[in-house]
C-alpha cells in the first residue's frame, strides 16, 4: 500500500516523530474518505486540483482552524511529492493549491529585565531542587533548547571544559550549542548535588529528588511557577525559547546563527523572531526619542 509505504518513509528515512506520522496518516485517510475511496481502491493518479480545492472548501466549512487545514493540505502535498519521487506521477496536483494565510501573532517572550530579575535573585545553593530548578530556567533562556531536548540531555552530553551541550533535536538531528561561564558554574554546582542522588546507572542529566528522570509536566510546572514572578502572560518552556531568540537578535546576533542554535530546518522558521525584535525596537523608540515623547508616540 502506497500510503503505508509513504508513512514508513517519513518515519524511518526522514526521521519524523511518531506523533507527526500519525497526523499524516489521519490527514491522508480523511482525504480518502472525502473522495469516497479507501487505501485499496484509491486511484492517486486520478486526483485533480479541483478535488483538492473541494476538500479545502469542505474543511474550511467545518469551522476548522486555518493552521489545521494548512497542515492537512501539506500532508497531501508531501504524499504526492513522494509519488513523484517514485516516478509514479509526473505532476503534483497539490503543488499550486493556494492556502489561506495564517494570522500573524507576535510570539510571547519575557523581557531581558525580567529574566535578569529571575536569574540574579538569591537561592539556596545547597538545596537540590532549588539549584536544579534555577538551572532549568537558565538553560532554557541561555541556550534556547526545547523542553524535550532538555529532558533528553545525558550527563555525558554536557562538557563544562568546552562549555558546550550536545543536543538531540527533532528528526534525530544532533547539534552543538555553546553556553557561558555563568551556566558552567551552575551546571557544576548542580552536578555536585546530583551525584549524591543519582546511581551509577543514571544517564539522564536532569533528575528528580528521588533520582528518576524528569518528566514534561514537572518541567512545565517549574517554568510556570518561576515566570509568575515577573509576568502573568503565557508562561512555558517555549516562551523561554522565544525569549532566548529575541534577546540574541536584540543584541546583534545574526539571524542565521540564531537559526543554527535553535536547530531550525529553515531560515523562515527563525524569521518569525524578527517581528519580536521589531516590536521591541518600536517600543524603545517610543519611550526614548524626544520627538516621539513630545508628540505622544
Amino acid at each position: 500500500m502506497l500510503i503505508e509505504e509513504f508513512l514508513k518513509y517519513m518515519r524511518y528515512e526522514l526521521n519524523y516523530s511518531v506523533h507527526t506520522v500519525l497526523s499524516y496518516s489521519g490527514d491522508l485517510h480523511q482525504f480518502l474518505s472525502f473522495v469516497g475511496s479507501d487505501e485499496k481502491s484509491f486511484d492517486y493518479a486520478a486526483v485533480t486540483q479541483s478535488d483538492i480545492r473541494g476538500w479545502v472548501a469542505f474543511l474550511s466549512g467545518e469551522d476548522m482552524a486555518v493552521r489545521t487545514v494548512r497542515r492537512k493540505v501539506q500532508s497531501l502535498r508531501a504524499f504526492y511529492k513522494f509519488l513523484q519521487k517514485k516516478k509514479l506521477i509526473s505532476q503534483n496536483p497539490v503543488e499550486d493549491v493556494p492556502m489561506a494565510k495564517l494570522p500573524q501573532v507576535l510570539l510571547v517572550f519575557v523581557r531581558e529585565k525580567g529574566m535578569d530579575e529571575i536569574l540574579d535573585s538569591e537561592f539556596n545553593e545547597k538545596d537540590f531542587e532549588e539549584v536544579r530548578d534555577r538551572l532549568i530556567i537558565a538553560m532554557f533562556y541561555e541556550t534556547g533548547i526545547r523542553r524535550a531536548e532538555l529532558i533528553s540531555l545525558k550527563n555525558l552530553d554536557i562538557n563544562v571544559d568546552s562549555c558546550e551541550l550536545k543536543v538531540h533535536g527533532k528528526r534525530n538531528k544532533d547539534r552543538i550549542v555553546p553556553f557561558c561561564n555563568e551556566l558552567k558554574e551552575l551546571i557544576s554546582l548542580y552536578r555536585g548535588l546530583r551525584d549524591e542522588i543519582a546511581t551509577p546507572a543514571t544517564t539522564e542529566f536532569f533528575i528528580t529528588q528521588k533520582g528518576a528522570p524528569l518528566y514534561p509536566s514537572l518541567v512545565y510546572k517549574v517554568v510556570k511557577n518561576t515566570l509568575s514572578q515577573v509576568t502573568q502572560a503565557k508562561r512555558s518552556p517555549h516562551v523561554l525559547r522565544h525569549s532566548f531568540a529575541s534577546a540574541m537578535l536584540n543584541n546583534g546576533a545574526e539571524l542565521n546563527s540564531v537559526k543554527e542554535l535553535l536547530g531550525h530546518e529553515s531560515l523562515a522558521a527563525t524569521q518569525v523572531y524578527t517581528h519580536i525584535t521589531y516590536s521591541e525596537l518600536k517600543q524603545n523608540y517610543k519611550h526614548a526619542h524626544p520627538r516621539a515623547l513630545k508628540k505622544g508616540g
